[in-house]
């Protein structure tokens, strides 16, 4: 596991209307603070990877379709720098994932249909300094496939 990963297992609770899952709740352990919460999707077979954060930290979980989001951790001073984490998030295996600072971060849409991503972040998007910074999906040193 990489240092500072948080993984939360949700639980969806059908009823005869249709589905309720909490993703995140102000006193769940891995609360931080609220920043924003948006929602970003992937046609099926696309990558959107890789980038990480200096300041911010991400909560990601899949409300549609299915996700492979892949992680590895590029800080040089982490007890676990170079390893790297891969999750499978769908409403079939819901769960949030936190992602701290510094790691690196992407997914892929691996379901037929478009993967809709939530994600709840520490800090607001500041279009003029923007916390953001990336690296190319496939070449790069991050020993990871996106294929599979």
């Amino acid at each position: 596991m990489i240092d500072g990963v948080k993984v939360k297992k949700l639980k969806v609770i059908p009823d005869t209307r249709g589905r309720l899952m909490e993703i995140l709740r102000a006193d769940d352990d891995m609360f931080i603070k609220f920043g924003q919460v948006y929602m970003t999707t992937a046609r099926p077979g696309i990558v959107k990877a890789w980038h990480y954060h200096k300041l911010q930290h991400d909560s990601f979980t899949c409300v549609c379709g299915k996700m492979r989001l892949g992680l590895y951790d590029g800080r040089k001073d982490s007890k676990t720098f170079g390893e790297v984490m891969d999750f499978e998030i769908s409403l079939d295996n819901p769960m949030v994932v936190q992602i701290p600072p510094g790691v690196y971060h992407g997914f892929k849409c691996i379901s037929d249909e478009e993967a809709v991503v939530i994600n709840t972040i520490t800090i607001p998007y500041d279009p003029n300094k923007p916390d953001e910074y990336r690296a190319d999906p496939y070449d790069n040193d991050i020993d990871y496939d996106w294929s599979k």
